[in-house]
C-alpha cells in the first residue's frame, strides 16, 4: 500500500502548519510521497510566497534596481528562516538564494522565478521529514511546445520511484527539453500530485487543503454548506469547470486512466473524512444534486430565421463567424427557428460587431439580438439520472425565487442541467437550488 500527500500553500504557510503537517505523514507509513506547495498567506493581510516570487521577478526584468532585487529577495528568504527556526532546524538556505539572484540577474524566466516557491519549500520538508529530495525538474517533463509530457514523465519519475522509499517531490513545475523550468497553471501542484500518484501505482492520492472536503455550494453564498461525500470524476469536472476550485480541473487525468482514488482532506482537522474523488461508485448521493455551482460574465447572441432546422449547414456558418474572430461558446441551445449562443462576456464585447456582421454575411440570419450580464449555473448529480422531476423542482425553486429563468441546457448523460439567469440573479439562484435540494431534505 502506498499514498501520495499534497499539501497546499495554506498547509504550509508556517512552522505551525509544518508541524501538522509532519504529524500527518509520520502517522501513517503508506504516505510514502509528499508534493508540497510554496508557502501560502498566514493571515487575510499576508502574501503568497509565489505572488513575492513573481513580483520580484518582474521588477528586476524591468527597471527594478539590484539593491530592490536584493531587498525583495530578503523578505522571501525571511519567510523560509521563519518555518526553518521555527522547526528548530540547523539547515541554511543561503546557497540557493545566491542562486537564485545570479539566475534572476540572468532572467531565467517567469516560470523559473515561480517554481522556486516550491522547490525552497521541498527542500525544507524533505530535511523535516528526513526523506529523499527530488527535484521536480528532473522527473516532470514537458516537450519543446510546453505541453506536458505525460508518457515520457511517467516513464523516468517510475522508474526513479522504484528506488525510494520515501520522497518530497515539489509540485507546480518541470522542465523542458533544454532544462528550462516550465511551470502549470496556477494550483498545479494538485497536478503534480497526481502524476506521482500514477507513477507509483499509489493505492490513494490524498489532497490536503484548508476545507474539509468538497463542498455542494459555494461558502461565500451559502453559509456552512454541507460537505460531498463521494464525487465521480465527471462531476467532479463539471463543477471545477463552473468555478469550484478546490482541485485543480486537470489533476484527475493521470489518476483516472488508473483508477487510482483522490481524498480530499483538512489539514486543520485531519479527523475528517474528506471527500472522495472516485472513477464510478454504486454509492448513491445523499441528495438528488451532488453540487452546484456557476459563473457570472455570459453573454448570448440569439439568432432568428425561418425554416432555420432546414438549412444544412446553418449551424456551421454561425459557429465560423466565433471562430474567426477567435471566441469559444459555453453553451448552444436551439428551437425550430432560433439558435442561441452562450460566450464570455469579456472576450466577444470588443468584437460584438464583427461577429454579428460575419453572421449576416455567412447565415443570412433573420435577426440577431444579444443579452449581456448573464451568469451560467450548473446543476451536478449522478442521482439526477434516476430521479424523477429533478428539473421541475429546480424551476419551481427559481420560480418562488423570483429568478427569471434565460436558458436551460440539459446533456444526453442527464449528469448535469445548465442555467441561465441574470447577474443579479445568480446569488440567489444559487441558494434557492440549494435550498430545494438539501435544506429541505434536511
Amino acid at each position: 500500500m502506498s499514498k501520495v500527500v499534497k499539501f497546499g500553500g495554506s498547509s504550509l504557510a508556517s512552522a505551525d502548519q509544518f508541524k501538522k503537517v509532519y504529524k500527518i505523514i509520520k502517522g501513517d507509513t503508506e504516505r510514502r510521497f509528499v508534493v508540497p506547495s510554496a508557502p501560502g498567506k498566514r493571515n487575510s493581510k499576508d502574501k503568497k510566497v509565489t505572488d513575492m516570487l513573481y513580483a520580484c521577478y518582474a521588477s528586476i526584468s524591468g527597471k527594478g534596481t539590484a539593491e530592490k532585487l536584493d531587498a525583495d529577495l530578503a523578505e522571501i528568504k525571511a519567510r523560509y528562516t521563519e518555518i526553518i527556526d521555527g522547526l528548530g532546524l540547523k539547515y541554511s538556505l543561503e546557497d540557493e538564494f545566491k542562486t537564485i539572484r545570479e539566475n534572476f540577474i540572468n532572467k531565467a524566466g517567469r516560470d523559473y522565478a515561480a517554481s522556486r516557491g516550491e522547490y525552497l519549500n521541498g527542500l525544507i520538508m524533505a530535511k523535516y521529514l528526513g526523506f529523499e529530495f527530488i527535484d521536480a525538474s528532473e522527473v516532470i517533463k514537458f516537450d519543446a511546445e510546453g505541453e506536458f509530457d505525460a508518457e515520457l514523465t511517467n516513464d523516468i519519475l517510475s522508474e526513479k520511484l522504484k528506488t525510494v522509499v520515501n520522497a518530497v517531490i515539489p509540485g507546480f513545475y518541470g522542465s523542458l527539453p533544454n532544462g528550462k523550468i516550465k511551470t502549470f497553471s496556477r494550483g498545479g501542484s494538485d497536478i503534480t500530485g497526481s502524476i506521482v500518484a500514477r507513477a507509483c501505482r499509489a493505492d490513494v492520492y490524498e489532497n490536503w487543503t484548508d476545507v474539509s472536503g468538497f463542498l455542494i455550494a459555494d461558502p461565500r453564498i451559502i453559509d456552512n454548506p454541507e460537505v460531498i461525500e463521494t464525487i465521480t470524476y465527471k462531476e467532479l469536472r463539471e463543477l471545477s469547470y463552473m468555478g469550484a476550485t478546490v482541485l485543480h480541473e486537470d489533476a484527475i487525468f493521470p489518476v483516472r486512466r488508473e483508477g487510482i482514488p483522490i481524498n480530499i482532506r483538512n489539514t486543520n482537522a485531519p479527523s475528517d473524512n474528506g471527500t472522495w474523488i472516485v472513477e464510478s461508485t454504486c454509492q448513491k448521493s445523499k441528495y438528488t444534486i451532488t453540487g452546484v455551482a456557476g459563473r457570472k460574465g455570459f453573454c448570448s447572441i440569439n439568432i432568428e430565421k425561418d425554416m432555420m432546422n432546414s438549412e444544412v449547414g446553418f449551424g456551421r456558418k454561425v459557429l465560423q463567424a466565433f471562430e474567426d474572430n477567435g471566441i469559444s461558446f459555453e453553451h448552444m441551445p436551439s428551437g425550430i427557428d432560433t439558435m442561441t449562443i452562450f460566450v464570455h462576456q469579456d472576450e466577444f464585447i470588443d468584437k460584438e460587431q464583427q461577429v454579428v456582421s460575419t453572421i449576416h454575411r455567412m447565415a443570412n440570419p433573420d435577426t440577431i439580438d444579444i443579452e449581456a450580464d448573464l451568469a451560467l449555473i450548473a446543476v451536478v448529480g449522478r442521482g439526477m439520472k434516476s430521479t424523477r422531476g429533478t428539473a421541475g423542482r429546480i424551476f419551481s425553486a427559481l420560480a418562488h425565487a423570483n429568478v427569471n429563468v434565460k436558458m436551460i441546457d440539459q446533456g444526453s448523460s442527464e449528469l448535469n442541467i445548465i442555467i441561465g439567469v441574470e447577474n443579479k440573479d445568480f446569488e440567489t439562484a444559487i441558494k434557492a437550488i440549494y435550498d430545494i435540494f438539501v435544506v429541505v431534505r434536511l
